[in-house]
Parts: C-alpha cells; structure tokens; sequence
C-alpha cells in the first residue's frame, strides 16, 4: 500500500524499477525497500543484513596492493586477476548500485568428535555453503522481485572477485578484525558471507567501529605465526591457507606447528572474545553426517579415494581433492 500511494499502482512500480538507473530514487522508498530486504534475509535464515553503496574502494585498494606486492597471498594468484572488478563493483555488474550483504551462522552443536583426532574446519562439517547460501540467496532475490519487479542483479558467496569482508564491513555487520576475519559483535565470527549486487539504490547502513582493541589473542595463538602483525596475514604461513589452497608440500619447518590440522584452521577464531557469543546454528545441511563424524585418526590415514569421493561428496572438503587431504594427513601423522 506504501509504494502504491507513492506510484500509484503496481505496473507502474514495476516499470519504475525497470528504470531505476536513470532516476533518482525518493529516501522513503529508498528505506521501504531496504526493510522489506532485510525482513526477507532474516525469515530465509541470514541473522544479519547490511547494505552498503557500490563504489571504488580507494582504503581497500592501497591495502590490498600492498598486500599483493609482499607476496602474502601465495599462489592464489587469482588474486591478481580482476583486480579492478574487486575494487569496483559497477564493474563487474553494469549499472551496480547498490550491495546486499547477509550473514548466516554455521557454528556447529558438536565438535568432540575432533577431540584426539584429526582437525577438519568448522565451516566443512556439512554439505558445501556456496550450494546452501546461493540458493538462499536466489530465494531473496526471488522475493525482490516478486514484490518489486524485474531487477538486474548478481549473486555471490566466495566465488567472484568480490572482496565480501570489506563489504560486510561496510554495511554495518562488524569489522574487519586483526585475525583479518569479519567479526560482528554479538555473534563472534563463524558465519557465511554472501552478497547481492542490484541496480537499485537502496538506504545504506554505517559502519560501526572497530572493537579488537589492545586485544591480540588472535595474533598469540596463531602456531604458524602467520599473522605476522594486527590485521595482516601472510597467507604461506597460515595453516589454512596451505592445507586447501597450497597444491605444493607442505613447509617441512611449520611441521610440528599444524596441531593436527587436516583441513582448514579455525585457531585465531576459537581464542577470539568475542566468539563466546556465538550461538549454534539451525541449519539442517550444515550437521555433519555420522560417517564423518564417527572418522578416527587410524580411519583418516587408512581413508581411499572411494571412501573420500563418498564421504565428502556434498563437502567443502572436495576443495583440496583426495591427494591434497591424503598429502595433509601424511604430513602430520
């Protein structure tokens, strides 16, 4: 009834939509619209929604090239490609407006399992999240769309050159902490972050500041000490990093320093203050299933590629294929 009063009739919001970028949109409609996205989020299981302008990121842009001249990234050498698009998002989407941001929780009920055992990252317990948040996504796109119309938009959760934290940051869902993860503070840091990049202008959140403080139980607890200072992480060192994303061997010197780590690293999260509020999720396809939980030491080194192809079939696991988690496991064993 709100947007009728303002144009009169649905068709002719539709065909406002339509031609949202070539019009300045009224602030009212602008916070109509921006409600009725985060109410959806919320219902569809996201726990927070941000909204942030699609601009160049000139802060971003500094660090991350910074970043990139040290070599900190390693062999993610996708890095490096399309940076601009990363930096800019009305790049990588024609007529970008404005950016969604949601959070979803995946901290797990259960994690004795792992106790005496190999280590696997908490975000893998379940079926893979690009599956699970993209489809969520798509589902609030859809709400969009039916209440406001037709909308040119892209759907992204860790799969594009989108710098996601910087966003999230931007949209008032927490910082960026000196661990170099988002942190919100009343839930911690283990959730998903995905975006939706619109061609709509859309009312946009604050950040709110930066609560690590003199804090730098992150920075201590790291065995690898690949966080070689407050928010910057040299990513060879980092446990994580070399377990999914390093194709290579393993740096026979950092041997004794992976903690039984297979799969992952969740370390600077676990110490964090303010992961004590973190609550555990409700998520059906994140629950481990029992064959992977009831997977001891003696399981994991005797572990075949049919066993792994069926285990993990529907896991983030996959990532770093049967040779790389075999490679993990002998390198600690």
């Amino acid at each position: 009834m709100f947007l009728c009063a303002l144009y009169g009739s649905r068709k002719i919001i539709v065909s406002k939509l339509k031609r949202v970028a070539n019009i300045k949109m009224p602030e009212n409609r602008k916070k109509y619209i921006s409600e009725f996205i985060k109410k959806q989020a919320g219902e569809l299981g996201f726990f927070q929604c941000g909204i942030s302008k699609a601009e160049f990121m000139k802060y971003e842009s500094e660090k991350i090239n910074d970043w990139l001249k040290k070599g900190f990234h390693g062999e993610m050498f996708y890095m490096q490609n399309n940076l601009e698009k990363r930096l800019d998002p009305r790049l990588l989407h024609e007529n970008a407006k404005s950016i969604i941001s949601v959070l979803f929780n995946y901290f797990p009920e259960k994690t004795e399992f792992q106790k005496n055992n190999f280590i696997v990252s908490k975000y893998a317990f379940g079926k893979d999240y690009h599956f699970v948040i993209k489809n969520k996504l798509k589902e609030l796109l859809k709400f969009i769309e039916d209440k406001f119309g037709k909308v040119s938009a892209r759907i992204f959760i860790d799969s594009a050159p989108v710098l996601e934290k910087a966003w999230a940051e931007r949209a008032g869902l927490g910082w960026i902490g000196k661990n170099t993860c988002l942190i919100n503070k009343n839930a911690g840091s283990f959730f998903f972050i995905g975006e939706i990049i619109i061609d709509i202008e859309l009312a946009y959140d604050k950040p709110y500041k930066n609560f690590c403080g003199n804090c730098t139980k992150c920075l201590d607890a790291c065995p690898t000490k690949a966080l070689i200072k407050p928010y910057t992480l040299d990513s060879r060192k980092c446990i994580s990093y070399l377990t999914i994303e390093n194709k290579e061997n393993l740096p026979e010197e950092l041997k004794e320093k992976f903690e039984s780590q297979i799969f992952g690293c969740d370390i600077c999260q676990d110490v964090c203050p303010f992961n004590r509020f973190s609550q555990k999720h409700s998520e059906p396809d994140f629950l481990p299933s029992d064959e992977f939980v009831n997977l001891r030491k003696e399981d994991w080194k005797n572990l075949t590629k049919e066993d792994f192809n069926r285990i993990f079939k529907k896991s983030a696991i996959k990532r770093t294929k049967f040779e790389g988690l075999k490679r993990n496991i002998d390198f600690i064993k």
